[in-house]
């Protein structure tokens, strides 16, 4: 199946009913240091579940018939409550599989959604080695978190939606984990205007394949390891990397953190590592903006807790 603007549109219709369509909130680039620029937010943490995952978690759900074993995925914490979720809400059993560095946030979210919980090994690629030999066993549905065409073409809706509410953009910053999200919204601009990634510099997988001309393995540390280090960066959506996706900005832990801060202190917005990270390449003037540029940034998870409220 195509992953373009037809089929993302299709998409969207189908899964409209059980999704939010998330707000964007316009800021000046000059209240976090960065003069001249307009800055527009799309604040999809506020997604079901926390993150953006909720739309592929539902497309796959609805486009690809569930046996009676259910569903079964392997994530870092977002991918998994999605799956669950949407598996709740639409009463189809789920299994569940995440590495040990999934945050104490995502592992409660996924148990509140009623799914079966394993964690196992301390990495993605561990989880998802459990996942399929469990997919195996039982017969039940794998829904891959970013290499599977249905995940892509749900999150390709966020880019839909985006355009809609602010079709005046020059640059779309995402965040870069498996490239599900970023291969999605890049197949909808499908480069009508620049989307630019942001990866870790502990995790650098899209910038390594693209180095490289094909996906390679990567470094999977650093503060967002639980939603942006995969071990190598997904094949469906290279070639959309390729033809659409400008380039990939690295940016350290400490700017992520930094970035996290600000959005806290300025807007209270709280958001997880990877959902601070295409925020924090403007911040620390990694992506470096041009005056008069009209920047939008996908803030896409918020499943933390990092702010204790009193």
């Amino acid at each position: 199946m195509n992953i373009g603007r037809q089929t993302i549109g299709e998409t969207y219709s189908l899964i409209r009913p059980y999704i939010r369509r998330t707000p964007v909130i316009e800021v000046d680039g000059a209240d976090f240091g960065v003069p001249g620029v307009a800055l527009s937010l799309k604040l999809e943490f506020m997604q079901h579940t926390g993150s953006f995952k909720a739309r592929g978690a539902f497309t796959n759900l609805l486009r690809r018939e569930v046996p009676a074993a259910g569903v079964v995925a392997a994530s870092g914490g977002n991918h998994g409550a999605a799956v669950a979720y949407a598996a709740m809400r639409l009463e189809k059993p789920a299994r569940i599989f995440v590495p040990t560095v999934a945050s104490a946030a995502k592992i409660d979210r996924i148990r509140g959604y009623g799914a079966d919980l394993v964690v196992t090994g301390n990495r993605y690629a561990d989880a998802l080695a459990a996942s399929e030999q469990w997919a195996a066993e039982s017969g039940a549905l794998p829904v891959h978190a970013y290499e599977q065409v249905e995940t892509l073409l749900g999150q390709g809706t966020v880019g839909l939606e985006f355009e809609e509410q602010n079709p005046q953009l020059d640059v779309v910053l995402v965040a870069c984990g498996g490239g599900g999200l970023i291969g999605g919204i890049a197949a909808w601009y499908g480069g009508r205007n620049k989307v630019i990634g942001v990866e870790p510099e502990a995790a650098p997988t899209l910038f390594m394949a693209l180095e490289a001309g094909h996906p390679v393995d990567a470094p999977a540390g650093g503060i967002a390891a639980d939603s942006l280090a995969p071990r190598r960066v997904g094949q469906i959506m290279f070639p959309i990397a390729q033809a659409h996706i400008s380039r990939v900005v690295l940016v350290p832990d400490e700017a992520i953190v930094a970035a996290q801060q600000a959005l806290w202190n300025r807007l209270r917005i709280a958001v997880e590592p990877g959902g601070a990270a295409a925020f924090a390449a403007v911040l620390s003037h990694r992506y470096a903006a041009r005056p008069g540029e009209r920047i939008g940034i996908v803030v896409c998870g918020a499943n933390t807790n990092a702010v204790n409220f009193q």
